[in-house]
């Protein structure tokens, strides 16, 4: 699961829709709260940003090769006491619940923990697991190339990057 950048308004605006129709949550203000929401989400990509940057800066120090960037992320994210990988979703989704209790735009939550959480998940979720479906995607515009080669390597980074600007992921 990944967050990307374009889903953030997306994500943002349809978790206040959600919580505000269903009664869980009271505000005079949903645009504001929506930005409370956008900006968790941007600062957990800007963490994420730098964990991968702190990551290549160490790696070239050090000499590794970039096939070792996976192991060195979670090594600086580890450090940094962030959490990556299947870890995102819960984080991400405490960090969402402690603002809806700490934002000054949201006047009462009627819900549940439980609920809360039911809810936001099934909004991440839906948003954050597009790397299958891309993956799917990407594979089946360049199928007559042979896994594994550097000719299919490059043009699945090329297709990959296309679709992703086509959907306004990044």
């Amino acid at each position: 699961m990944r967050l990307f950048s374009g889903k953030v308004p997306v994500i943002a605006q349809e978790i206040v829709r959600t919580l505000t129709e269903g009664g869980d949550i009271e505000t005079e203000a949903p645009n504001e709260v929506q930005a409370d929401i956008e900006s968790v989400l941007k600062e957990y990509l800007r963490q994420e940003r730098r964990v991968t940057d702190e990551a290549k800066s160490r790696m070239e120090i050090r000499g590794m090769t970039y096939s070792e960037l996976g192991k060195m992320k979670s090594q600086v994210a580890k450090d940094l006491k962030l959490s990556t990988g299947e870890d995102t979703l819960p984080y991400i989704l405490e960090q969402v619940l402690e603002m809806l209790f700490h934002s000054n735009n949201v006047e009462e939550v009627f819900a549940e923990d439980n609920v809360l959480r039911k809810k936001i998940t099934a909004i991440l979720r839906r948003h954050m697991d597009v790397e299958q479906e891309l993956d799917r995607e990407v594979r089946s515009k360049i199928k007559n190339l042979e896994e594994g080669t550097a000719a299919f390597e490059t043009e699945y980074a090329r297709v990959m990057d296309q679709i992703k600007r086509n959907k306004r992921l990044t």
